[in-house]
């Protein structure tokens, strides 16, 4: 399935909060640097940042995406320090919703990219970028339900609970295979998003449920678990994987058919874009309040197309 969800799809309009930040300092606050993914968001916002003077950006995360409460403190630094803006990943859509209201507070622009902040956090940010996680979930559904069927068990192998990205991703995977079909949904489970946990959940999985026919693995880390936990267990290529993300390692299981398909986020495009907004902000340009940063489904026969090159990192 060569399937491109519609990059930059905008809706709304912006609500402008008591804004006063001046140039300066721009801090990228993702879920863990430890990750081919945000790394890869780092330089999508380096690419942003190049060829102006005005403004410098910094990038930080916490050692794993777990690290909540470390997350939190690197916003609550930054807000300390003055930034002039901050392009924040939150790893907890309710835990990270005070600080970025303090922000605001503070008179200093936030983009949220990839997972949502919570209800009520409405109004405090300028902008909110990222892949729209459903309709990625749904659109990896459809390729399960085209390659295994009607009937049969398919397992999920999630990441974090309640995180934004997660719960559209996963739910939407879920509901449409629900919806769409006999399926049996054997999960999820979660890894915390640590590939050595989603290995040995994997493994545990394809021994009690010999009968598998799918498996999802909904991102970066945990789906390069489900891989790997594949390949041990002489499974790869036998049931039909799907995973999240576009590293190297998901690249190889892809080009060697242990992973059917793996639904690429325009990582890159979240770091670019998401600094380009607050670059906007801050000189006084109006931005929009969603921006839909896309997703390519990658498969053996379009990996090596421009489409796919574009999103894998």
């Amino acid at each position: 399935m060569n399937k491109v969800i519609t990059t930059l799809m905008v809706a709304g309009s912006l609500l402008v909060g008591p804004l006063s930040a001046t140039a300066g300092e721009i801090a990228v606050i993702v879920k863990t640097t430890n990750s081919n993914f945000w790394q890869n968001v780092n330089k999508g916002a380096n690419a942003a940042i190049a060829g102006q003077k005005e403004h410098t950006i910094t990038f930080n995360g916490p050692a794993s995406e777990s690290a909540v409460a470390d997350q939190v403190n690197l916003v609550e630094n930054a807000i300390n320090r003055g930034v002039s803006a901050i392009v924040l990943a939150p790893s907890d859509p309710d835990a990270l919703s005070p600080v970025v209201k303090r922000a605001y507070e503070s008179g200093i622009p936030v983009a949220i990219i990839d997972s949502a902040l919570g209800e009520g956090a409405k109004g405090t940010y300028q902008t909110f970028l990222s892949t729209d996680n459903k309709a990625a979930g749904e659109t990896a559904a459809k390729l399960m339900i085209d390659s295994v069927g009607q009937t049969g068990k398919v397992a999920v192998m999630s990441y974090v609970a309640g995180v934004g990205s997660e719960i559209g991703r996963v739910g939407g995977f879920i509901d449409y295979l629900k919806a769409n079909s006999k399926l049996e949904v054997v999960g999820p489970f979660y890894s915390q998003s640590q590939m050595a946990m989603a290995l040995n959940q994997t493994t545990d999985i394809l021994a009690a449920n010999t009968d598998l026919v799918g498996i999802y693995g909904a991102n970066e880390p945990t789906a390069v678990g489900m891989g790997r936990a594949l390949v041990q267990a002489g499974k790869a290529g036998s049931l039909t994987a799907i995973g999240f993300d576009g590293n190297q390692d998901l690249q190889a299981f892809v080009r060697d058919g242990t992973l059917k398909a793996t639904a690429v986020q325009g990582s890159f495009q979240m770091g670019e874009l998401g600094v380009q907004a607050m670059l906007d902000m801050l000189d006084d340009k109006k931005i929009e309040s969603f921006i839909d940063t896309g997703v390519v489904m990658v498969t053996k026969e379009n990996i090596d197309s421009d489409v796919a090159k574009n999103v894998l990192y």
